[in-house]
């Protein structure tokens, strides 16, 4: 196995670990981990429920934190690891913040921007990030599977 594979799939499992604290916290189970220079800069989990807020993604909660600790909002060098792919409003967000790298897990047939539903490389924007889907994609799966599962089981009680 290549080294980039071994590297994606080890981050890859720390943006799952952001999902499982956004499942343990009733939050759609969705994480995702910023990395520059092979280091984790800034981790992020959605907080929807818990803020209030539409803009609670967990791509946007990661890139604001690398923003922070970086010190601006230029975040070219770096890659998001998120275990859903993008929907639109994040992936403006990682075109804006010039991240240079997107890596997902699970495709996102209903919103997912970087192929799925639509593709935000095939526009002329300023920054197109390389894109790398389908990273341990089953594992990311499955816990969204699990959550909504869950979810539905305790619904219908």
């Amino acid at each position: 196995m290549c080294e980039q594979v071994k590297n994606d799939e080890y981050f890859m499992r720390e943006a799952m670990a952001e999902a499982s604290l956004a499942a343990d916290a009733g939050e759609v189970p969705v994480g995702a981990v910023v990395v520059r220079g092979g280091e984790i800069i800034a981790r992020g989990r959605n907080t929807r429920e818990r803020d209030g807020m539409a803009t609670s993604h967990a791509e946007i909660m990661a890139i604001e934190a690398a923003c922070r600790a970086l010190g601006g909002w230029r975040l070219s060098g770096c890659t998001i690891y998120v275990t859903l792919e993008p929907c639109v409003m994040c992936a403006g967000a990682i075109v804006n913040a010039r991240l240079s790298r997107v890596v997902y897990g699970a495709k996102d047939a209903r919103a997912g921007a970087f192929g799925s539903v639509l593709n935000v490389r095939a526009y002329p924007l300023e920054s197109r990030p390389d894109t790398v889907g389908g990273v341990l994609a089953d594992e990311c799966a499955a816990i969204l599977s699990r959550f909504f599962a869950g979810k539905r089981k305790r619904e219908s009680r």
